[in-house]
């Protein structure tokens, strides 16, 4: 079990796997006219290591509901608070500008909004419906919070028939007291898993996070769960510490492990496993959601 253990420091230099250049001078004006219609990017809120090539790829990461969280789970640079009122025009902002952008694959998450009656899971449906109507070529995937595990809340949802639905497991069980107080592992499985109960032919996703004081055999346990669960694609990355406030890195695993855990996915049977230092839940999610549907397209040509 390959892995460094993080520095006490937090201004020591990170192991040279983990150095990357991120290069934001070609962006400018895309970032310009995301401040222009008032909308944040997860890319840019969690300091995503990816936003160049993400951006430069034609496929942006949507944060709604706001920029202030009801949840406090110490990974996240998000602020936590009391958020402020939904913005009525957030839904036509959002399409108006995936067109403007030009792009070709949105993926829509948000903070946790446990002060809502619905949790904001209308403004989800509305802005699915919204991206459909003005970008009819543009695939969608939602990354949303647990809904505090209300059924019918994720149902209206998957009514809308996002091309991906995807749910952050985001560690291991043991680390949810201290890591991300207010979820359940166990809530956030049966999230994933009541979506393959209600729309079967759904691509389901998830992602955890590594570094955080996880064993290897925690990891291999969570990816059994995952898969039990129905999941189609898995992500796997290694946690960075975005500032001082939030929890510090217990360990940098080595790039080896991830090549071992992505084939122990496939030996699992998930359709797809994207692990490495740096991958993140939706990096390149428009290959990823054209990989799913190709092997799905084969394996139906095989039963014909």
């Amino acid at each position: 079990m390959a892995h460094q253990a993080a520095p006490h420091n937090p201004h020591v230099r990170l192991p040279l796997w983990l150095r990357k250049k991120i290069d934001l001078s070609s962006l400018h004006d895309l970032k310009t006219k995301l401040r222009c219609s008032g909308l944040s990017t997860v890319c840019e809120e969690a300091r995503c290591p990816n936003i160049g090539e993400c951006f430069r790829e034609t496929t942006a990461t949507f944060l709604i509901l706001g920029d202030v969280c009801t949840r406090n789970c110490g990974f996240c640079s998000v602020s936590r608070g009391t958020p402020g009122p939904l913005k009525t025009d957030e839904p036509s902002s959002v399409a108006r500008t995936v067109r403007d952008l030009g792009l070709r694959h949105v993926v829509i998450t948000s903070v946790t909004r446990d002060d809502l009656p619905d949790k904001g899971a209308s403004v989800f449906a509305s802005i699915i419906r919204a991206v459909r109507d003005m970008v009819p070529g543009c695939t969608i995937e939602v990354l949303t919070p647990d809904f505090s595990g209300n059924q019918e809340l994720l149902e209206f949802v998957l009514r809308e028939k996002p091309d991906v639905f995807a749910h952050n497991v985001e560690t291991v069980g043991r680390l949810y007291p201290a890591i991300r107080p207010g979820f359940s592992l166990a809530r956030s499985l049966e999230v994933l898993m009541s979506v393959k109960k209600f729309s079967p032919d759904a691509i389901v996703k998830s992602g955890f996070m590594v570094g955080l004081g996880e064993s290897d055999a925690e990891v291999v346990d969570l990816m059994t769960k995952l898969k039990d669960s129905g999941c189609d694609v898995v992500t796997i990355g290694q946690y960075l510490q975005p500032a001082k406030q939030q929890v510090p890195v217990k360990r940098y695993w080595e790039t080896e492990q991830y090549i071992i855990w992505s084939n122990l996915a496939k030996s699992l049977g998930i359709g797809y496993c994207m692990a490495g230092p740096f991958i993140r839940s939706s990096y390149r999610a428009r290959e990823v959601l054209q990989e799913i549907r190709a092997q799905r397209h084969n394996k139906q040509e095989v039963h014909l």
